[in-house]
C-alpha cells in the first residue's frame, strides 16, 4: 500500500525552514523554491560553505537548540 505525501506549498515550507535555521544562526542564501518544476515542488537548499555545513548538522544533532 502506497503512502500518500502531504500537499505542502513548497513557498510556506521554504519561509519555515528559513526561520528556522535563521534561529539557529543559520543562513542558505541559496534557499528557495525550484521554479523550474514547480508540479514537483522542489526546495532548493543551494551551495554553502563548509562552515556553515558544520553549523547546521550541530544545529540538527542539537535538535536546533542551543
Amino acid at each position: 500500500m502506497a503512502t500518500k505525501k502531504p500537499d505542502v506549498d513548497p513557498y510556506a515550507a521554504v519561509e519555515s525552514l528559513r526561520a528556522a535555521l535563521t534561529e539557529a544562526g543559520i543562513v542558505l542564501p541559496s534557499l528557495r523554491v525550484d521554479a523550474a518544476s514547480p508540479d514537483l515542488k522542489l526546495v532548493e537548499l543551494g551551495r554553502i560553505h563548509a562552515d556553515v555545513a558544520d553549523r547546521l548538522t550541530i544545529a540538527l544533532r542539537r535538535g536546533g537548540l542551543e
